[in-house]
């Protein structure tokens, strides 16, 4: 079964082909990284229009470089939520359209769900049950997948997202959007243990996270030091920071894993491509004689061959979208 899928959440216009959930067949991303970089942080406005210019001929590529029209494929899937609405709305109305236009069933596709099925992508002897950590610059969850369109939210942050409090820091230390990929970088020069910050826990709440009052601290040391002119050591800083927010991920997402008795564990989502909570978890699970798994590099970010790998088991589940479709800015992954 080939599945023609279109994601666009946030700052990637993306569109692929896959097939049967496994294979990848095409895939095609036009970033906004270089323009966004201008102001520091996604502007919505500017990525909505550039969607707006980049989604034909992206979808077009993608059939091109899969050798296929139209005709051939079975399903479109698209991402309707979570992300930016605007963004979400020009992939869901270019997919309503493709729908009506060729009558090919429409998949929606739950943003986080495709993050945990780029790890079907590259494994393919993975399945449910397992436990995954879904690390992004928007959300940080523990999620129990039971099946491929059966999960449950066990755990999340409070308040900021891992992912957006290493972009928050990264910014104050002068690093370029996106920030957390050059603090996991410099980090490696660093001494994570030459600065103490804090691990906020969630009282009552085992796998909960929050990361507001760890960026706070981190944001306020170096405002402190700005103002007394002392300059601080950004390796050392960043090598701390780094090792305090994946402490506070996996020692939840590992207590977790012990408390429910899953062995096998997954990382997804933009943040599993950090250096550090990749090595530690592989690590801790070593020790424990646990599997886990986690998405290469390439599959991290917002892509739509994760889109296209879960529409295949949200049809294969019946869970089909009429043209009356539409977008969401936030949505539970536990539906």
């Amino acid at each position: 079964m080939k599945i023609l899928a279109i994601e666009s959440s946030c700052d990637e216009t993306a569109a692929a082909v896959v097939e049967d959930g496994r294979v990848i067949v095409s895939s095609v991303i036009a970033s906004q990284v270089e323009e966004h970089k201008l102001y520091g942080g996604v502007v919505p406005e500017i990525a909505s229009r550039r969607h707006c210019e980049a989604i034909n001929g992206v979808v077009r590529q993608a059939l091109e470089e899969a050798s296929l029209t139209l005709s051939e494929l079975d399903a479109l899937g698209v991402t309707y939520a979570p992300g930016l609405i605007g963004a979400l709305l020009v992939g869901v109305n270019f997919a309503k359209g493709l729908s009506l236009s060729t009558g090919l069933p429409l998949v929606p596709v739950h943003h986080l769900r495709g993050h945990i099925a780029a790890n079907y992508l590259a494994h393919p002897d993975l399945k449910p049950p397992f436990l995954c950590l879904v690390v992004s610059g928007g959300h940080s969850h523990i999620v129990e997948v039971t099946d491929y369109t059966q999960m449950k939210v066990i755990g999340k942050t409070r308040d900021d997202a891992a992912g957006e409090a290493f972009d928050k820091a990264a910014r104050t230390m002068g690093m370029p959007y996106p920030g957390g990929i050059h603090l996991d970088k410099l980090a490696e020069e660093g001494n994570p243990d030459a600065f103490t910050l804090p691990r906020p826990k969630v009282e009552g709440a085992p796998y909960d996270l929050s990361f507001s009052g760890l960026k706070t601290a981190v944001i306020n040391l170096i405002h402190n030091a700005s103002q007394k002119g002392v300059e601080l050591p950004v390796a050392d800083l960043s090598a701390s920071f780094r090792k305090a927010v994946v402490e506070s991920l996996l020692e939840r997402f590992l207590k977790a894993a012990e408390d429910l008795h899953y062995h096998t564990l997954v990382l997804a989502g933009g943040v599993s491509a950090n250096a550090l909570l990749r090595r530690r978890t592989a690590e801790e699970c070593q020790k424990r004689g646990w599997e886990i798994y986690y998405p290469p590099l390439a599959l991290c970010g917002d892509n739509a061959a994760m889109i296209g790998s879960q529409a295949y088991y949200e049809y294969a589940a019946g869970n089909l979208a009429t043209t009356a479709l539409n977008a969401r800015a936030t949505m539970t992954i536990d539906f």
